[in-house]
């Protein structure tokens, strides 16, 4: 944890954090660096139930913080709205809320199966809509909350073949700034982190399929493709996504808003 985050710890003890997409990768990164500081968590994400149970109870142990678990299906608006609803009534309400819930697919557009861009679009863009819509009214009572959407370079700049991936994360970003818009003027702030290549399950994923839809090899794929796109030649870390979350939720960011914060060595800085 970097000193900045380190710094901003006191702010955030006992406070509420909802992160989605988070029993592995940035999610979980997210999450851990959350709990270091002292925020009781609701966690959120696919995996083996055992797993699943034992990391919340690892978490709890290790940061001495409550951590509770919903398996909600982020296509599912209902289900959404009831692990916010059930968020809402554990630790007098839902204070920070993290979108990182994600899924990618590589494949040419006249090759793009209908249901993988359905499902991208849902869980990638609409559920963020979703969580929050259900959280908002809950912040503004309380005037206060924190909102960060897990968006991407992607966000700011395009690939071929990520044509779900690419429009669900440039919908991140104006999501961002409109929510942040409704609700500056109350406690709230809303920003949005926009990571490069991470080395991450999903990354690690895509691998295979960037090497099918450009006709290369996977190593070529991570030096060529990947590492080629950001100038520090270097995956940025969870750690390091992680650490600008937390500063992302303290007092010292109140006035950060709107915002797209770019972590991508150097990638949309041409």
């Amino acid at each position: 944890m970097s000193n900045a985050a380190d710094s901003s710890g006191a702010s955030l003890a006992g406070r509420h954090a909802l992160v989605t997409g988070s029993t592995s990768g940035i999610g979980l990164g997210i999450a851990r660096a959350l709990a270091a500081q002292g925020c009781h968590l609701t966690l959120n994400g696919l995996g083996d139930a055992d797993e699943i149970a034992a990391l919340c109870e690892n978490l709890a142990a290790d940061h001495n913080v409550e951590v509770h678990y919903s398996p909600a299906d982020m296509r599912e608006p209902q289900q959404i709205a009831r692990m916010i609803e059930e968020a809402e009534a554990r630790h007098g309400g839902l204070e920070i809320l993290v979108n990182n819930a994600g899924i990618q697919h590589v494949a040419p557009l006249h090759e793009f199966p209908v249901e993988k861009w359905d499902d991208i679009l849902a869980i990638n863009l609409s559920s963020a809509f979703h969580t929050i819509r259900a959280a908002l009214p809950g912040m503004l009572a309380r005037e206060r909350g924190r909102v960060i959407n897990v968006a991407s370079a992607h966000a700011l700049v395009a690939s071929p073949f990520k044509a779900a991936y690419v429009a669900a994360k440039h919908g991140i970003a104006g999501l961002t700034k409109t929510v942040a818009l409704e609700v500056a003027e109350k406690g709230i702030t809303v920003n949005a982190i926009a990571p490069g290549y991470v080395k991450t399950p999903l990354v690690e994923g895509q691998v295979a399929d960037t090497a099918k839809a450009r006709g290369i090899s996977e190593e070529e794929v991570v030096r060529d493709v990947m590492l080629k796109a950001q100038p520090t030649r270097q995956f940025v870390t969870i750690e390091q996504v992680a650490s600008l979350a937390v500063f992302l939720c303290s007092d010292a960011a109140a006035s950060i808003t709107g915002s797209i914060q770019s972590i991508d060595g150097g990638w949309t800085a041409a």
